[in-house]
């Protein structure tokens, strides 16, 4: 870690420290003790800042509790972890961890009906109708991911022995989301070109009519899939399972909050969305968006009564299990979202960047792209077997050699060790980062003799 970002990070502790001191006080009153403890957490705050302003000084603070490492991966390098790239917090998202931390944070202002979406300070309850609003659906709920908002349609929809129709490359919480409601998941064939097309989905949905006697009760498809990140035609699969009269369910983990989603425009009766991999949120966050003619039986209240008490909880809801999301990682997620709204109407600047990235790689002879290319998105799998593979063969640190290549020029993320199949994602980044980020891949194989074709 370089001092400046080391030394920020102190200043930042620091001040937290001054902030138990007021919080240990009486309302209001600072006594002479606080005044001492205030008085010398500033001091120790200025001779930080000053370290921080001339970048010198050495490090004081290594662990938080003693055991916990300080993570400056996004100060330090580049990173290009492919699940991480558009889960960066924003800066007011990072004051909103801050400020919401305590865990119940967003309960202050609970009142009747004692619903996280009726909170109307922080405004918790606009911030609902504005995240379906994003999506063009009728009503949304935050969720603890977007594996959430699976379990919580399935719970709805899936008995025992249903069938639900998925691709190929479903993640796997659409298969446990299905099998914890007691259903049975099918696949849906790629291509040739690793795509789910409606035509495979229509087939599959006549198969398993065939097999069972019965329609799936649910056609549950990714928009971008995780392994390769190639376009799926979730529109055209949406009109097939409606002519079947089936619902669908669009998985938008990879696209909702990093380019435009118009959920009935697809056609979509449930757009789940990821806020940790997608909208530059804390884990766990995410989103569940339906329509008017859904919302009913998804944000069903429970109807059960204690037989001793009589107790009723009409209001709450049963697939959200009351509330959801609370404290710093709502508040976070509720601070990125004008950022997040703005963002998605670069998504084209996005896609120039990545391609300019894989073109660059493709220079490199014996390099491929395994995704979909041109790219239609920013995460991508790429393969070296032919190129960065064949130097790990005969390198002492064996693949480990490129993870060591490219920290050491302040880059990481990729899968350490890997050199033949792996994936990447260049979202966020600037042209300048993803100049410097091909520059280097190119750099690298001329260190060990690849041959580079440059323009």
């Amino acid at each position: 870690m370089d001092i400046r970002t080391q030394k920020t990070f102190e200043a930042l502790f620091a001040l937290e420290d001054i902030r138990e001191t007021l919080r240990q006080r009486l309302p209001n009153i600072t006594g002479q003790e606080d005044e001492r403890i205030i008085r010398e957490g500033v001091s120790k705050v200025r001779t930080i800042l000053d370290d921080l302003e001339a970048g010198t000084g050495t490090p004081q603070v290594r662990k938080i509790a003693g055991t916990i490492d300080i993570r400056s991966r996004e100060e330090t390098y580049i990173n290009i972890q492919p699940i991480q790239a558009a889960g960066r917090l924003t800066p007011e998202a990072r004051k909103a961890l801050i400020a919401y931390g305590d865990g119940y944070s967003t309960c202050d202002a609970c009142r009747k009906p004692f619903r996280l979406d009726k909170i109307s300070n922080p405004p918790i309850a606009p911030f609902h109708e504005q995240l379906a609003s994003f999506l063009n659906m009728d009503d949304a709920r935050v969720v603890p991911g977007a594996r959430r908002g699976f379990q919580a349609v399935a719970s709805t929809l899936v008995d025992k022995g249903d069938t639900v129709i998925v691709s190929a490359l479903a993640h796997y919480t659409e298969f446990l989301a299905v099998e914890e409601a007691g259903g049975i998941v099918r696949e849906v064939p790629l291509n040739e070109q690793n795509l789910v097309t409606a035509d495979a989905t229509a087939e599959k949905i006549e198969s398993v009519k065939q097999e069972t006697g019965k329609l799936p009760v649910l056609v549950m498809m990714d928009h971008f899939d995780y392994q390769y990140a190639n376009e799926h035609d979730v529109k055209g699969i949406a009109k097939v399972a409606h002519q079947y009269d089936i619902p669908f369910l669009y998985n938008g983990a990879y696209t909702v909050g990093v380019m435009p989603v118009d959920g009935k425009e697809i056609g979509a009766d449930f757009v789940v969305g990821s806020g940790h991999k997608s909208m530059a949120s804390p884990a766990p966050s995410g989103v569940l968006a339906t329509t008017s003619e859904w919302a009913p039986r998804i944000f069903r209240t429970t109807q059960m009564v204690g037989d001793i008490t009589q107790r009723k909880f009409g209001v709450k809801e049963v697939e959200m299990l009351g509330c959801t999301l609370m404290g710093s990682t709502l508040l976070g997620m509720m601070a990125s979202f004008p950022a997040v709204k703005e963002r998605v109407n670069h998504w084209e600047e996005e896609l120039k960047r990545s391609n300019y990235f894989i073109d660059g790689l493709l220079s490199i002879e014996g390099s491929n792209v395994a995704s979909e290319y041109p790219r239609k998105h920013t995460l991508s799998k790429v393969d070296t077997t032919h190129s960065f593979d064949n130097v790990a063969q005969h390198h002492k640190r064996r693949g480990f050699f490129l993870s060591d290549e490219l920290s050491g020029r302040g880059i990481i993320g990729e899968f350490a060790g890997a050199t033949r199949v792996w994936k990447l994602n260049t979202y966020g980044l600037s042209w300048e980062k993803v100049r410097y980020l091909t520059d280097t891949f190119q750099d690298i194989a001329d260190k060990y003799e690849l041959q580079v074709k440059r323009g």
